[in-house]
């Protein structure tokens, strides 16, 4: 997939101090032109299909969002806008093959995880999740749920679930699991014992896999070993019994085979014992030349 290394790769640190102050040339937007500006945004996603025009039309609402211009207007709506605006920022740059950049996208409009919208950071998890790079939004989800603020809000409890399913077991973070799942005054006794048991099931089953490929690997060892050895075993065998015939006498070799001639003729006198004698003398002649050229 395509993406910006520059962009996904940025630190955290970083990230939360990008946006600096605006220049108050530049012209602030009123409320019911960033609400136009998402409708806009919408429109470009899902009609027009244009990804692009769509994430500009967010990025030109969201900093004017961000620098605070907005601040005569109602709170509610600002956030609500701002929250929105991201979500179509999110779509667009997914849609783009863009994923890397969806968290440090989001960050710069909103400086700490903290301050992210429920709504904003379970994309963020859903989609780094999707794409198997859980451990991209674990420390941005970490924060966010410490966070005492957070703690209070009705979606508190189904981040958590998801954080958990979603980053920290599929991590092997156990210990992170059950900090969570304990400390977490948003889960009843019924739930936190669910959840205890899911992280008790998910470890023993990486246990397991990591016992089976420790096996296999060994098994595999093993075969290879017992192979080389026939092998090794095979090739002295074939050394030996190579030394030991071209150790006889040269003389005892003829010998054998002047007798093997006699026989043939005692008990085939007939012509079709030629072709036998011929391929035994050529075989006589192969022994010669194998055996002289290594004494050679």
């Amino acid at each position: 997939m395509k993406s910006d290394p520059a962009t996904a790769a940025a630190p955290l640190s970083g990230v939360r101090g990008a946006l600096s102050s605006p220049d108050p040339a530049r012209v602030a937007l009123a409320p019911a032109a960033a609400a136009a500006l998402l409708e806009e945004a919408a429109d470009l996603l899902v009609v027009h299909l244009d990804f692009g025009a769509a994430l500009h039309a967010c990025e030109r609402a969201g900093r004017s969002l961000s620098d605070g211009a907005l601040a005569d207007g109602p709170a509610g709506t600002t956030l609500e806008v701002k929250c929105s605006l991201c979500v179509v920022g999110i779509q667009a740059l997914a849609e783009m093959d863009r994923w890397q950049e969806v968290l440090s996208w989001v960050l710069q409009y909103y400086q700490v995880p903290e301050k992210l919208p429920p709504k904003v950071l379970e994309l963020c998890v859903l989609l780094y999740s999707k794409m198997q790079e859980p451990g991209a939004v674990l420390e941005v989800a970490s924060v966010w749920l410490q966070d005492p603020d957070n703690q209070g809000l009705p979606e508190y409890r189904a981040l958590a679930e998801l954080h958990l399913q979603r980053v920290l077991l599929p991590l092997g973070c156990w210990s992170e699991a059950e900090e969570l799942v304990v400390g977490s005054a948003a889960f009843s006794e019924e739930q936190r014992l669910d959840a205890l048991q899911a992280i008790s099931t998910a470890r023993q089953q990486q246990k397991h896999k990591h016992s089976d490929s420790e096996d296999w690997k060994l098994s595999q060892e093993g075969s290879s070993h017992k192979f080389l050895s026939l092998l090794m075993l095979l090739c002295r065998l074939w050394d030996s019994a190579v030394s030991h015939f071209l150790s006889l006498p040269f003389r005892k070799i003829l010998l054998a085979a002047l007798i093997l001639c006699l026989v043939v003729v005692r008990f085939d006198p007939a012509a079709s014992s030629l072709p036998f004698l011929c391929k035994l003398a050529q075989l006589f002649h192969w022994i010669r030349d194998a055996l002289f050229s290594s004494l050679y």
